[in-house]
Order: structure tokens, then sequence, then C-alpha cells
């Protein structure tokens, strides 16, 4: 089942001009498109709606040490709740530490990138309120962390 992300804005990348009441389409993994709320709405009328105060944009890149927490469970799941599906490896130093990020689809890259949503690209999602904190993260198509 498809899903419509909409936010009161959508950043391709942080940087980009906004698309004022926009929206991201996620199939599966993948996103299937970006537009305004009002024409993918149109485009796919059977998918759920999920809507979101904020801007909606790609999700981050994890560049320093993972949080302490007490399991790699619980570290790897405190970087999603920043907005980052992904971290270095050079931080990621145990085995238990990189089964974790596995399990949930935590992308572990050798060195930094940019990152940007892309029309059938992997559907990594993060949404930032005005101070730039993480409202909701989207990785792999999955919502995996909504703050309360």
């Amino acid at each position: 089942m498809e899903t419509i992300h909409t936010a009161d804005e959508v950043r391709f990348t942080w940087d980009s001009e906004p698309i004022v009441d926009g929206a991201v389409v996620v199939g599966r993994d993948r996103i299937g498109a970006v537009g305004t709320f009002e024409e993918l709405r149109g485009r796919f009328p059977g998918a759920r709606v999920r809507s979101w105060p904020g801007t909606l944009g790609p999700a981050r890149v994890h560049e320093g040490p993972l949080p302490d927490a007490p399991t790699p469970r619980e570290r790897v799941h405190a970087v999603l709740k920043l907005g980052a599906v992904a971290v270095l490896e050079e931080y990621v130093d145990s085995p238990e530490l990189r089964a974790a990020a596995q399990r949930n689809d935590v992308v572990v890259l050798p060195r930094a990138q940019s990152i940007a949503i892309r029309q059938t690209g992997r559907a990594d999602l993060a949404v930032l309120d005005e101070t730039g904190a993480c409202i909701a993260t989207v990785c792999a198509g999955r919502l995996v962390h909504r703050r309360r």
C-alpha cells in the first residue's frame, strides 16, 4: 500500500527551494513521486495519508559516534530519533552494533555523502520542526520514529 507523506514544506535537499504543501509518495521502500499534496492525492487516490507539521526532506547521515545507550538496538534507535538513517562505519565498531543497524535497515557508509529525495530512490525521509528537531523518521519506507 502506498503512503503519501505530506508536510507544510517538502525539500529534495535541505538547501533546495521548498514545495509548499508538498508531499512524497512512498510505496514499499521506494519514493514513487514528489509534488504538491493536491497533485499527488489526485494521482494516488487510494494511498494512506500521513500529515506532518514542519518540513519534510531527506533523512540525515549521522556523522559522529552513536549515542550512548544500554544496548546496540537502543543506540541505533537513538540515531533514528534524530532523523538519521545512515551512520559512518568508523562508528559502528562492534558486530552487535553492525547487526542492530542491519536489522533496522540503517545504512552503514564508508564516508559521509550528500543526501536527496530521488524518485525511485530508497524512501528515507525526515520531518523537522522549525528548530531542526526531528518530528518523524521514515527508514526504507517504514515509519520508525514519531515524536509524541
